[in-house]
């Protein structure tokens, strides 16, 4: 069974547009790799033709995966979102309880995370470990680096 990917309408297109350019233009270059390396003889000994068949073997992995992620996609409706707790599609402002540092992190899809954007997957421990608190709580976080506790600063919207 294959996992929900909740995205916004702006994620979804950026998807589409990732598939797009790699049907479209990388698909083709791919296969003219593979048709210069086949023109240069003897297939059997050819590592040219080898890596360009392997390249074109991930392309095509690549697609499959995007396509399926694009129709398992489901699209949040940004207008009925709850801004009294942590949940997908929200901004958090947290305190890290020990050392007093604040971090705004918004809770996105794994397809939209982008930690330079201080865009963090549902899926990741911090996030996990916010879901569902409100301001004022605190939360306890399974890191890799140990346990971390963190007040529930501020909540909005992305």
């Amino acid at each position: 069974m294959s996992t929900l990917n909740y995205v916004t309408l702006k994620g979804l297109k950026r998807l589409k547009d990732e598939l797009n350019q790699l049907k479209s233009i990388e698909r083709p270059k791919a296969s003219q790799a593979i048709a210069e390396a086949r023109d240069k003889g003897d297939l059997s000994e050819n590592a040219e033709y080898d890596a360009a068949k392997e390249a074109q073997g991930l392309l095509e992995l690549r697609i499959s995966k995007m396509e399926q992620l694009i129709q398992n996609s489901r699209i949040i409706d940004e207008t009925k979102i709850d801004y009294s707790k942590v949940q997908i599609m929200t901004k958090v402002r947290i305190k890290n309880t020990k050392n007093k540092a604040e971090m705004v992190y918004s809770i996105v899809s794994e397809s939209e995370s982008d930690l330079k954007q201080k865009k963090i997957a549902v899926s990741t421990p911090i996030a996990k470990g916010l879901l569902g608190k409100k301001v004022g709580d605190k939360a306890t976080v399974v890191a890799p680096a140990g346990e971390m506790e963190f007040e529930i600063m501020e909540i909005s919207p992305m």
